[in-house]
């Protein structure tokens, strides 16, 4: 009996190892790719910046589109915003049966909304606006560093990313309590994004915000950024890719709700008032602070720190100017002249009466010399040479004013004219402050560099944190901003906790979801959770049962996305495998396709680990890799047979493609209108040489509009990169 038992429990000691080693491989999985897709954003984003920052217009008109795409959310001053917006105008119909909202907010209120969202109402749009600009008065009153004390209630509770997971908030309040004069919260930012739900938490977090300032802290995210709102989702689109045919522009797979970015949210919820919310959301994002401070022992940021860390200079930062972190480091800075003229209302960019979307005159822009003819390169060259850097200071002069509050002195502002005789930072300085607390992640290892996994913020080791918490005498760090399988997890000998409240974050099964208190003694007390209905009504047997089929479910899900990214760089996996088939065989090694793969997708994963998953097992340890590419072909191929190359094209770039569609649709409408793709195109050409004459560009548009109503929308934007693959 005694020998039976260690059998047992040695073979269930196996199979438990096994279990979690398949665990660990499907998160790497998951990250790696969710990682690879925000550096893909800001990739795609700072080509745009280089494309603004190099292209002169010429006239007028183009000049003011281009302002319109990458600058309109930081030129609206408040009562051009506040007209843009206007809530009061709009009458809320007697057939509406949702909440009402009455100011100032009363705790009936939030209860109202709870059960309104758990019903699947919908707040009208004079309402969310209304709760919009409370909200963007409120929080310009608060300092960038919210100052939080364990002496005024039992506990304070703190909550990472919720990404949209209406259920999960729905859970912690469930579990927690209400916030209330006695129950205290701090939201560490990523409110947004991913979810189906974000805009019904932004709403619930403002409500509670207002009725109890004093014990509802918010922080700004890495999402609460309007170009990454852009951006629809990172991998969850891709399984519908082989259930459709390309052939049809009306059959496109992304003309369903695949995967869920926070713009295309707001703008399918609110299709009349939309972009009005989402250009009040913008500018209430730029002004969440961006930390918070607990007895001033415990420092609360979402991404981390950098060796650079100044809590001094993060208290003094004017952190509206930042609409877009990702916008910064294109920008020159500008000198402490213009800094004092914004800070005592003296900025030259003045209303514009004609009263448009701009809302703007911009600053006197240099008048380029008479162009030369294209025909003569030479000459031409050296005439853009001369005034390129004219029209790039023009521009970034204007990106650096911010707008000019004359209504009432901002809490950050008034930091500033106290300290007018004190260090003067470059704008530069004040990005990269923002840049790392929101993007930045810790590491094991000593020292700090730059984060090119996310492509954003830097890694810091456990010598970093430790001289910033010496530095501004802390006991430790909370911070969010990255999914782990519990929910929580310390490092840095536990003086850096992560925790993350967004559960079956990556699939169902996929991770806890955690939250934790703090009191007095701060030491910290987590709860863990799971928003899944099934789970809760099993028994401890089915349970177990059930845990070993999500795993598997997860397993399945992520071996499916890494597949397809395998499939979309097809190319160049090809390219990578002959250059260790000197003989061209067709086959390499087991171990030779594991650094290939490696060196092609630059995934960081265990690929000889990951191997039986995804290559068969030869006699002779052999691969042969364009049989196994063909497999893969097949597998995501759909029903019509599409051509292999033309999907692959597809599969690679389609989250780009999205994202440069997104871009164009300036107004968020879900079209592009043939305005705003002639100037795109002039900007793209511009860039890439090409010479195309009004006539050409408004042929090109008229081809894309396949069903000629006069708008692009993504279906066809999407047939004409189609089309023109299959041409070549």
């Amino acid at each position: 009996a005694f020998k039976a038992a260690v059998l047992i429990q040695q073979w269930y000691r196996r199979y438990v190892a096994r279990l979690e080693m398949r665990r660990r491989c499907t998160w790497r999985i998951f990250q790696s790719i969710e990682y690879a897709c925000e550096q893909d954003q800001i990739k795609l984003h700072n080509f745009f910046s280089y494309l603004m920052d190099h292209f002169t217009p010429s006239s007028s008109k183009e000049r003011d589109f281009i302002s319109r795409m990458f600058i309109s959310g930081e030129s609206f001053k408040e009562a051009e915003l506040e007209k843009y917006c206007d809530y009061e105008s709009m009458e809320v119909p007697d057939s509406y049966t949702g909440p009402h909202l009455s100011f100032p907010l009363l705790p009936d209120h939030a209860t109202a909304l709870l059960e309104a969202f758990k019903q699947k109402q919908q707040l009208h749009a004079r309402y969310v606006l209304n709760l919009l600009h409370e909200t963007r008065k409120h929080l310009k009153q608060l300092p960038n560093i919210s100052h939080v004390s364990t002496c005024y209630s039992e506990e304070v509770t703190i909550c990472g990313d919720l990404h949209g997971q209406l259920d999960d908030l729905f859970l912690i309040f469930y579990k927690n309590g209400l916030p209330s004069p006695s129950k205290s919260y701090v939201f560490n930012g990523d409110f947004v994004d991913r979810g189906k739900q974000s805009l019904e938490i932004l709403i619930i977090l403002f409500t509670f915000l207002l009725i109890y300032p004093k014990e509802v802290h918010l922080n700004r995210g890495n999402h609460e950024d309007h170009m990454v709102n852009l951006r629809y989702g990172f991998c969850a689109g891709l399984i519908a890719m082989s259930r459709a045919s390309l052939r049809n522009p009306t059959e496109l797979p992304f003309s369903c709700s695949f995967s869920y970015g926070f713009a295309k949210e707001v703008m399918q919820k609110y299709k009349v008032h939309g972009k009005k919310i989402l250009k009040m959301i913008q500018n209430v994002f730029c002004w969440l602070p961006l930390a918070t401070l607990i007895d001033q022992k415990v420092l609360i940021i979402h991404g981390g720190i950098s060796d650079t860390t100044d809590l001094d200079m993060l208290e003094k930062i004017k952190r509206n100017k930042f609409i877009s972190v990702l916008r910064g480091k294109k920008r020159k800075e500008s000198n402490r002249n213009v800094e004092i003229q914004e800070i005592n209302g003296e900025s030259k960019v003045e209303a514009d009466p004609a009263g448009n979307e701009a809302a703007l005159s911009l600053c006197p822009q240099p008048r380029p010399a008479q162009a030369p003819s294209m025909a003569n390169k030479l000459e031409f060259s050296r005439w853009v040479r001369q005034t390129v850097q004219e029209q790039i200071e023009w521009c970034r002069k204007l990106v650096d004013i911010s707008e000019s509050e004359d209504e009432e002195l901002t809490y950050s502002s008034m930091v500033s004219l106290t300290d007018l005789d004190g260090p003067c930072w470059t704008r530069q300085e004040e990005w990269k402050q923002i840049l790392d607390i929101l993007w930045s992640d810790p590491m094991p290892q000593e020292g700090c560099r730059v984060n090119t996994v996310r492509g954003g913020g830097c890694y810091f080791g456990p010598d970093v944190t430790g001289k910033i918490l010496e530095k501004h005498n802390l006991q430790f760090l909370i911070r969010s901003h990255e999914c782990k399988q519990e929910g929580y997890e310390f490092c840095h000998n536990r003086k850096v906790l992560t925790i993350f409240s967004a559960s079956n974050y990556y699939e169902i099964g996929s991770n806890r979801g955690a939250y934790v208190k703090l009191g007095p003694d701060l030491v910290p007390h987590f709860v863990q959770y799971q928003a899944n209905k099934t789970a809760h009504t099993l028994t401890m047997t089915q349970r177990q049962g059930f845990t070993v089929a999500l795993i598997s479910r997860v397993e399945e899900s992520a071996f499916r996305a890494l597949r397809e990214k395998l499939f979309a760089h097809t190319s160049a996996l090809i390219s990578a495998f002959k250059a260790y088939d000197k003989d061209n065989t067709g086959k390499i090694t087991l171990s030779n396709w594991a650094t290939a793969v490696e060196s092609v997708l630059h995934l960081g994963l265990p690929w000889r680990m990951l191997r039986p998953q995804l290559v068969r097992s030869t006699a002779d340890g052999m691969l042969e890799y364009k049989s196994w590419l063909d497999d893969l072909a097949m597998e995501q191929r759909s029903q019509e047979h599409i051509q292999s190359s033309l999907l692959e094209v597809i599969y690679r770039n389609r989250s780009n493609l999205e994202t440069i569609f997104r871009i164009i649709d300036r107004d968020h409408s879900g079209l592009i209108s043939f305005e705003e793709f002639r100037q795109t195109w002039k900007l793209f050409s511009s860039h890439m040489n090409i010479e195309l004459t009004d006539d050409g560009i408004n042929d090109l548009v008229r081809s894309i509009d396949f069903n000629k109503d006069g708008n692009i929308d993504f279906n066809e934007f999407l047939e004409a990169f189609r089309l023109v693959k299959q041409s070549q």
